[in-house]
């Protein structure tokens, strides 16, 4: 084809357009482009004034929003209002309009995914910026995005006439192959950021799960690593993990005790009365302990049985122990002073003496049998 025929093609399908309408037609685009940008840098610019006198991150996020305006777009808007002034037939103007749906459908998706990051980056800012919250906001965010672009395309195709039922379709069946395919490795996924969102433990906290006690040092897509108490570190999948019961020591705000101890029965009536205030006095001397109940709790086969219960204010371990253990032995100071002794299992095996189970008819046999009188 020659240049010729081309020029030639491209005015039959080009309707007559004279130079009178096309410099109206240009000015009104070059005047749209001009407010739309003067006009979004005002706004910026006021927005980020007020947005410095707030403590709240909704300006500031409205503000990275709209900078996220694309400027090649604007252009396309201002070419698009000086197409619509000129004397187009029908088909033109049909077509005009397709691309005004797509400019405006492309804009928006551009401002959707800024504030989808926007949100992401506020939320793991809040929480610290957690490797956690870190993989699971990445994992949310490639999910969004891309369930955003694919609502744009779909949108832009249906507004220029393609038919996307079966394409919409080909989606359904493919994604739900490749999630039966993938269900695992989307089901650790999920569950990481199951974790994320719920926060059961974070990077840090000393937990149990089943079997394993141990400090969380990382939590992944797939799977959760933790620090066992031995020393080896343990990796869990995020999902079987979640269908455990998870014990968050971390949370613990204090830690109550419950033991039971008793005394011989030799300990009168009296001595066993005064034992729960005994006991009262020892745990309120302590700041670091709060006491809750202490009673005489029955008579056991060798011993006269006491429960206590009382809190230790600090989560700490080491406290917890160091605290338990001092109380321990001021118990037993205590009670050595008052002359009370602890218990333990005995039995008492009361011996009959052998005389008197041995048997009559023997003991008549072994008597001396009598002299007879003489003559």
């Amino acid at each position: 084809m020659t240049w010729n025929e081309l020029l030639a093609r491209v005015e039959a399908a080009w309707p007559q357009v004279g130079w009178m309408d096309v410099l109206p037609a240009l000015l009104a685009g070059a005047l749209t482009i001009v407010i739309i940008k003067v006009g979004l840098r005002v706004l910026v610019k006021r927005l980020r004034k007020l947005s410095a006198r707030t403590h709240t991150t909704v300006d500031d996020g409205l503000v990275n929003v709209l900078e996220r305006t694309n400027s090649g777009l604007i252009w396309i808007v201002g070419l698009l209002v000086g197409l619509n002034m000129l004397p187009l037939d029908d088909r033109w103007h049909g077509r005009v309009s397709q691309l005004w749906f797509a400019v405006v459908a492309l804009q928006i998706g551009l401002w959707a995914q800024q504030a989808v990051a926007q949100v992401l980056a506020s939320h793991q800012l809040r929480h610290g910026g957690s490797p956690a919250l870190s993989a699971s906001a990445t994992l949310l965010s490639w999910g969004l995005r891309g369930a955003l672009w694919v609502i744009v395309v779909l949108a832009v195709l249906s507004n220029l006439g393609v038919n996307i039922t079966a394409f919409i379709a080909s989606l359904g069946i493919g994604g739900i192959a490749l999630a039966l395919a993938v269900q695992n490795i989307l089901g650790d996924l999920f569950a990481s950021l199951a974790i994320a969102v719920d926060k059961p433990f974070e990077v840090g906290d000393s937990i149990t799960v089943g079997e394993v006690t141990g400090t969380v040092e990382r939590v992944g897509l797939k799977t959760t690593r933790i620090r066992s108490l031995g020393g080896e570190q343990i990796v869990m999948s995020n999902a079987e993990l979640l269908k455990r019961t998870v014990s968050n020591f971390k949370r613990l705000q204090a830690r109550r005790v419950v033991f039971n101890f008793g005394i011989t029965y030799d300990a009168t009536a009296d001595e066993v009365a005064a034992v729960p205030p005994l006991i009262r006095e020892l745990i309120e001397s302590d700041p670091q302990l709060e006491f809750l109940r202490a009673h005489f709790k029955g008579f056991g086969e060798s011993s006269l049985d006491f429960e206590v219960v009382y809190r230790v204010r600090d989560a700490n371990f080491d406290v917890y122990m160091d605290r338990r253990q001092a109380f321990n032995l001021a118990l037993m100071r205590a009670l050595q002073q008052r002359g009370l002794q602890f218990a333990f299992p005995t039995r008492t095996l009361n011996i009959v003496g052998m005389d008197a189970l041995a048997p009559r008819g023997r003991a008549d046999a072994q008597a001396p049998a009598p002299v007879p009188a003489p003559g």
